[in-house]
């Protein structure tokens, strides 16, 4: 097992060299001000047995989750995916997926029954369009869920993979409840499965902790305290500060390297809100404001050229009309701000009732029109709008049901002319999270950053009201209404069809009689 815990100190946060202390077999930090990664890697044998098969019947695993609270991204830990549980998944036979991947999702994620609703990734995930990247061809499969906490995960690590007192604790696995950002991915060539988590702030405020170092040979903790800036290129980080192997370094030593990063923040005043207009009624529309003065290009190099766009994780209840989001009526794309549709998967049939769509939802990559900013406003809110539709759902008795919509990530994705060079190493990156698939692999995204107490917008709509109370619009009254309006309707329909074929065959005879008068007179 190895473990890398990296500090990362904004440059306003202070810093005294006491803060932190290097002992024989453990790091002590105090008061430390700055945003966190924990990366543990196990081995295969250290994984329970349904994980481990899962594992060994995987091309790709790729898991996201994404808090719903409010978080302000710094570098290098800047990417961003839409609140919620997403997997990437590429089985190792084409066609072939493993049957108990449903199984661990349920049983690692799932507190209540229907925080994962998966069967089996055939029937349940959706296929995301393929683009080729720097490794392949990204996960052919994807799946996504709300899922509001990591409990269970948590409470089965600690019954498995971290149990015991060793550098793995159930202390640091229940930090991962207050994450921002947990991820695990599964590399097929050295047979491992890593994880972790990225704190942008401390959960108390500030980091007073012991990290221990490890129990055994083949363990090992690596431990770094680092502050990050601006590299010499536009597309570069530049890190330094003081690393350590704990248990086997006797002082922390100190480095500084740069490295291409493939995301980045823009300045915190750079946020966005989501909001649906009131009523929603079946027919939302997602509305994204961004301040005008936020959507100045950004400092990306000289040869990329950039684009704002809006990635939509949306679930099976709620979903846009591509016909209608993809047109190329102009009138109508500027009348919403926006530039045209670019990708979409999942369930779009535009008739099917919810109850009988089987698969998880659809993913939507939308690109914005970036208005005239020489001529704007710069005080005023620019706003896109995203027509959505909501699908029939069951009856309820209170008459209504509610739908969790994610909000979407938003960025500026900035392609260079050389789409074949590489980013380069990257100890920190983060791929496989949808959209980064959908563009080239020297793609850099710039991310805003959403600004709400909840990072999902809870919708409420009308639906068939079966609780039968006083009144006439009660389901049995319905139910008989409809019943009597189709019958009504076919014996209307049968009624003009005697009518006509009556008709027809007066008309005919009288015409063969009149005929037959008019040759005998002749």
């Amino acid at each position: 097992m190895k473990r890398r815990i990296t500090y990362i100190q904004r440059p306003e946060a202070p810093f005294a060299p006491e803060q932190v202390t290097l002992l024989s077999k453990s790091v002590q930090i105090e008061g430390l001000d700055a945003a966190r990664e924990d990366r543990i890697t196990f081995d295969l044998d250290d994984l329970p047995e349904e994980l481990r098969a899962v594992c060994r019947q995987s091309q790709e695993l790729h898991i996201r989750w994404a808090t719903e609270r409010p978080f302000d991204a710094i570098a290098p830990f800047a990417s961003r995916v839409s609140p919620g549980l997403h997997v990437h998944y590429t089985p190792v036979t084409a066609g072939q997926s493993s049957d108990a991947l449903c199984s661990v999702l349920r049983t690692a994620f799932g507190v209540v029954e229907d925080d994962v609703i998966c069967t089996s990734p055939e029937d349940s995930f959706i296929a995301p369009p393929l683009r080729a990247t720097e490794s392949g061809i990204a996960a052919s499969l994807q799946y996504h869920t709300q899922l509001p906490s990591l409990t269970s995960l948590v409470d089965s690590l600690v019954k498995t993979a971290c149990a015991g007192d060793g550098p793995c604790t159930a202390h640091d696995l229940t930090l991962l409840l207050k994450a921002d950002n947990v991820d695990l991915d599964f590399d097929i060539t050295s047979n491992t499965l890593t994880m972790s988590g990225v704190w942008n702030n401390a959960p108390e405020s500030v980091w007073s902790e012991t990290i221990k170092g490890p129990v055994s040979k083949a363990d090992k903790v690596e431990f770094g305290l680092l502050g990050a800036e601006k590299g010499i290129d536009a597309d570069e980080i530049k890190v330094g500060g003081l690393l350590a192997v704990v248990g086997e370094d006797k002082k922390l030593k100190p480095t500084m390297f740069s490295f291409p990063s493939r995301h980045h923040a823009l300045p915190q005043s750079a946020g966005y809100m989501v909001s649906f207009a009131e009523p929603t009624g079946l027919h939302p529309t997602m509305s994204i404001s961004i301040p005008r003065s936020s959507l100045g290009l950004p400092p990306a190099p000289d040869d990329t050229t950039c684009g704002l766009y809006t990635y939509l994780t949306l679930p099976s209840s709620v979903f846009a009309d591509q016909y209608q989001i993809g047109s190329t009526d102009s009138l109508f794309l500027r009348s919403h701000n926006l530039a045209g549709l670019r990708a979409h998967a999942g369930e779009t049939d535009l008739e099917a009732p919810d109850w009988v769509v089987k698969r998880w939802g659809s993913t939507w990559l939308i690109e914005l029109a970036t208005p005239d900013l020489d001529s704007a406003v710069q005080s005023a809110n620019w706003t896109a709008t995203i027509p959505l539709h909501l699908r029939y759902l069951n009856p309820s008795e209170s008459g209504y049901r509610s739908a969790d919509v994610p909000w979407p990530v938003v960025f500026w994705a900035c392609s260079a002319e050389d789409e074949e060079a590489g980013m380069g190493i990257n100890p920190f990156d983060r791929k496989h999270l949808g959209y980064d698939s959908l563009f080239a692999p020297r793609t850099l995204f710039y991310q805003f950053h959403p600004r709400s107490d909840r990072l999902v917008e809870e919708i409420d709509f009308p639906v068939l009201h079966l609780k039968d109370g006083e009144g006439l619009f009660k389901s049995r009254n319905i139910e008989l209404a409809t019943c009597a309006v189709i019958s009504l309707g076919f014996l209307w329909i049968l009624w003009r069809l005697v009518q006509v074929t009556w008709s027809s065959g007066l008309g005919s005879n009288g015409k063969t009689e009149r005929s037959h008068k008019h040759d005998k007179k002749e």
